[in-house]
């Protein structure tokens, strides 16, 4: 059994959605408040908080600020382990985290809440100091009773639970194709049998409407409703995209993983390529960490395998079928001819199926994981 979140809209009633954002506020002012003692103590005076001081001083901000008692105590102890392990993650060298920062009134609001500030019953979730069930649009029953929620609020306004429960994924049947998957800028990702998916551009498609409504935006009165609703529409809007560049992978990431036994991709350096100039809008509108992200797990669940090769192995530039490898191929150059062998290549399919080749290569060496083929 493992553990799998399930995402799904719901849409408070007016007392509902004073109390989560009376909720949102506690928790900001907890994180916050918790954040900037800890960062005053070891700048001033050498020291380090533990979470477990940071718990008893949860007691005595409570006693200063009576209005923390109006919301669930759960969400407000939930907020500082999540600051314990955003600290954790800060530490451990190998996460390479950034420090934890301050949370904004005008960004994506989140409270988790565990099993003894909510109550799941008949399909209906009930939480902590209100009587009615929260409204929710299930597309889905889930597997099991949740072991805690997490309700967020979006910057476009919009109100999303996610169910934590414990589920049993199916495995699929063996099949025997093996695919090398080369992802790219033209197409987001290309096969190594050929196939070319397309990039959709969804930044691209609604950026004329966007620039539209960020002039709109820059010109309202700051602080005005005219620029709350402004600034709404450009949220709405980003969700919009956002939403529509999620569902695309999740297709194309289950279609791959329904359709292959074996997937072989290259292990890139997505922090260090966005950092391009003339690429990192292209790159972020593709959505390639995201892409790897679901075709992991995705791959995990459903028993097939996964092949990382390393990111400095020359894919495009070596013939796939001779193996002579070119010592310069721009960019731009799109299709090349083999000086060796003479074979009409294009640089994609190419460099898919070098990508399988040296997947499969690992898999029967036995170093399989990231990196794992130079």
């Amino acid at each position: 059994m493992i553990k799998r979140a399930y995402k799904e809209r719901f849409y408070p009633t007016p007392e509902q959605a004073a109390l989560l954002v009376q909720s949102f506020g506690c928790v900001r002012f907890v994180w916050n408040n918790t954040l900037a003692y800890r960062t005053e103590a070891y700048q001033q005076r050498g020291e380090t908080v533990s979470h477990t001081a940071a718990e008893k001083r949860l007691a005595a901000l409570k006693a200063e600020y009576p209005w923390l008692k109006d919301v669930s105590s759960v969400i407000l102890q939930q907020t500082l382990r999540d600051q314990k392990a955003a600290f954790d993650n800060f530490f451990n060298s190998t996460l390479n985290a950034r420090y934890p920062r301050f949370k904004r009134k005008n960004s994506r609001q989140s409270i988790r809440l565990t099993k003894a500030a909510f109550r799941y019953r008949d399909g209906e979730i009930t939480i902590a100091k209100t009587t009615t069930p929260l409204p929710i649009r299930w597309s889905r029953p889930l597997p099991s009773e949740p072991s805690s929620i997490t309700i967020s609020r979006d910057r476009a306004g919009r109100y999303f639970i996610s169910c934590l429960c414990e589920f049993t994924p199916d495995v699929l049947p063996v099949t025997p194709r093996m695919t090398g998957i080369d992802l790219g800028l033209s197409d987001l990702f290309v096969t190594s049998e050929g196939m070319k998916s397309g990039n959709p551009r969804h930044l691209k498609r609604y950026e004329a409407k966007l620039a539209y409504l960020q002039r709109r935006l820059a010109k309202k009165q700051k602080g005005s409703k005219n620029r709350a609703k402004a600034r709404n529409k450009v949220a709405r809007l980003h969700a919009k995209v956002a939403d529509c560049r999620r569902d695309a992978i999740h297709k194309a990431t289950r279609t791959l993983v329904n359709e292959n036994q074996v997937l072989c991709v290259e292990s890139l350096n997505i922090a260090g390529m966005v950092k391009n100039r003339s690429l990192a809008k292209a790159i972020s509108d593709a959505g390639w960490g995201e892409f790897m992200r679901q075709l992991e797990y995705k791959a995990d669940w459903a028993g097939r395998q996964l092949v990382k090769v390393g990111q400095w192995f020359p894919s495009s530039k070596r013939c796939h079928g001779c193996g002579h490898k070119v010592e310069k191929l721009p960019l731009s150059r799109r299709h090349w001819h083999c000086e060796c062998c003479g074979l009409a290549i294009d640089r994609d399919i190419n460099a898919a199926r070098n990508i399988r080749t040296a997947g499969l290569a690992g898999i029967a060496c036995g170093a399989i994981g990231a990196g794992a083929v130079a």
